[in-house]
This record gives C-alpha cells, sequence and structure tokens, in this order.
C-alpha cells in the first residue's frame, strides 16, 4: 500500500463499484501512516478498525492543511507542494504532493473523460489572480492542458482583454473547440469592460471560481446571467477543486456538478460536524482517493446538496470562513 506508484496505477483504471472498497482500504492505511490524521483520530478516540463502510469514516477539517504538513509516510519525503491563495496576512495551505508529473496526467485523464481529447481544444487561460504568485495547482494544471492541446494558439492571458477577444474571434472558423478557462472576477471584468465580441460557436466558457477581493461576492445565477450573453453561450461551465485535492468535478451548466469516478461527495450535519446530514444539503466532505499520499477525507467549508438526479450542487462558504481556492458563489 505504501508503493504509490502502484497505487496510482490502480486508481487510473478505477471503476466506480470499487470505489468503496479501495477508499477503505486508503482509509486503515492512513488511519496508520499519516500522523496528523492518526493523531486526529486518536483524538476523537475512534476504533479505526470498526470502520466497515464510507458512512463511518471521519474526515478531517481542512483547516489541518493551513498548519501542518498533511502527508502520508516519513515528512522528509516530500519537499514540493501547492499553496492557496488568499490575502494578505491570511495563513494559506498547503498541499504536499507524492508527484507533480502523476497530478497533471490525472487531472488531464478526468478532463478527456469529462470532455474529450485536449487535442481537439485551443485552452486560453486567462487566470491574472493565479498567474501573479507561486505554487498554483490551478496554473500547474492550465499549463499543462496548453501544452497537451498542442496548440499554438493555445496560451495564459492576464490582464490582455483585447488580445484575448481577437484570439477567440480568430479562432471562431477552426474545427477545435475553444476552452475559455478563467477565474470568475477576470470574466467579469471582461463581460462589463464595454468591449464587444463576435460570439463563436465553438466556444466553451468555465468559470473557476473566486473573486479573490476584487469584487463582490454574487450568486451563480447573477454571475452567469452576466456572461452568457456577453460570450453568447447557453451555459457557463464550471470547474470545481481546490489546493487541497488532486480531483476536479466539472459542471456544464447551472452549477451543476459530475464528480469523477475518483471522488465522493458526503454531505454532513451543518449543526453538527461528527454527523451525517438527514437532509438534501449540507457541509461537504470530499472522499478524493487521488490524495492517497495525503489524506483522502476532507471536511471542506463548502455547503452543498444533491439535485433530483444526484448531482452535486455547490451552494457556498459557511458563515464566517474565509475566502479562499475556487467556486466561492454563494448561492
Amino acid at each position: 500500500m505504501q508503493d504509490f506508484k502502484s497505487f496510482s496505477s490502480r486508481l487510473s483504471k478505477l471503476k466506480s463499484e470499487d470505489f468503496e472498497k479501495l477508499a477503505l482500504e486508503l482509509f486503515h492505511f492512513q488511519s496508520r501512516f499519516n500522523p496528523i490524521y492518526k493523531k486526529y483520530l486518536s483524538a476523537r478516540k475512534l476504533a479505526t478498525h470498526s470502520i466497515r463502510s464510507l458512512d463511518q469514516i471521519p474526515f478531517l477539517p481542512i483547516r489541518f492543511f493551513k498548519d501542518h504538513q498533511v502527508t502520508s509516510g516519513s515528512a522528509d519525503d516530500y519537499s514540493d507542494f501547492f499553496s492557496s491563495s488568499g490575502t494578505t496576512g491570511m495563513i494559506t495551505s498547503r498541499h504536499y504532493i507524492w508527484s507533480e508529473e502523476w497530478y497533471l496526467a490525472h487531472t488531464q485523464q478526468v478532463f478527456e473523460r469529462a470532455y474529450g481529447a485536449l487535442k481537439d481544444f485551443h485552452v486560453l487561460a486567462l487566470l491574472p489572480a493565479y498567474l501573479e504568485r507561486k505554487g498554483s495547482s490551478l496554473v500547474s494544471m492550465a499549463d499543462h492542458f496548453i501544452k497537451e492541446s498542442k496548440s499554438e494558439h493555445s496560451g495564459f492571458y492576464l490582464y490582455n482583454q483585447d488580445e484575448l477577444i481577437s484570439k477567440i474571434e480568430m479562432l471562431a472558423t477552426s474545427q477545435r473547440k475553444i476552452l475559455l478557462l478563467g477565474v470568475t472576477f477576470a470574466l467579469l471584468d471582461l463581460a462589463e469592460s464595454g468591449k464587444k465580441i463576435n460570439p463563436p460557436s465553438n466556444l466553451i466558457v468555465m468559470e473557476t471560481g473566486g473573486m479573490k477581493g476584487r469584487r463582490k461576492e454574487m450568486i451563480r445565477e447573477e454571475v452567469h446571467d452576466i456572461l452568457k450573453p456577453f460570450f453568447g453561450v447557453d451555459a457557463i461551465h464550471s470547474e470545481y477543486g481546490m489546493t487541497e485535492l488532486m480531483s476536479q468535478a466539472y459542471s456544464k451548466g447551472e452549477g451543476k456538478y459530475t464528480l469523477p469516478t475518483t471522488m465522493r461527495v458526503i454531505l454532513r450535519d451543518v449543526n453538527d460536524p461528527l454527523s451525517l446530514s438527514q437532509r438534501s444539503q449540507g457541509g461537504i466532505n470530499v472522499i478524493d482517493l487521488a490524495n492517497f499520499h495525503s489524506c483522502a477525507f476532507i471536511e471542506t467549508q463548502d455547503l452543498g446538496r444533491f439535485d433530483e438526479n444526484g448531482m452535486l450542487e455547490v451552494l457556498g462558504r459557511f458563515d464566517n470562513s474565509e475566502v479562499r481556492g475556487c467556486n466561492l458563489l454563494v448561492q
């Protein structure tokens, strides 16, 4: 189990019906060999050997990534990490990683299972707040997507809006699709800039969430109602991910996410974080098996619900939680 290369290979071939078996195997490994998770479970006086189903697994509060090195195995084996964004004076999370090469291959597999081959896209990344700091997992992923698209037109954009619009319009007749991956505030700034765009039919607009302190928070519908007419699209796509996770979920519209095979969400009671929610919504607990090197069982500060078709909707943050990461839209 400590052979991460072997485990990563198993994960790439994972079928949904095998998720629980692998998750329980990973839990029993991390409850022994992840020092921070082990101490947390001990403090809760839990008999880990009695855990036999997903709904019994305890989740590590996400704030532990701010104050501790959350890794499975020796801390000396890790040097590289991704860090979260934050305003001045804010303590940011660090997610130490086993292999950035593996992370990038995994993000590509997750994306291509949802959208098809990257070689069929021009990837335009509008990520100013992320590009202006080091350690962003989103920038690392976007850079990999740009390279794997093998398109001379793919690339990053900061505040050069006119250049971005010209590029989108120039690619309108391309046989490839255009993926515009943007942080929410930058997409809104462009849509409200007074500039005009001739919307191409091959454009996909995907927001990663987040105002980064640049704008007031807005409900998802309000954001999408501004973006859709400007870009001439019927739906705004979204990516749900964060520094503390290795996997991403994607929405193709209306903020409803399909989870990858490596991820499950279990809702907890908003008033009792140690109990599961008995309602249709609650706090989001994430099992991300791609976190096999750190902790796969994360209690986030996000609120969510499942719709009648079992798709996840992210509703926002708990009150008084720090503004951080992706998808800060409050519904």
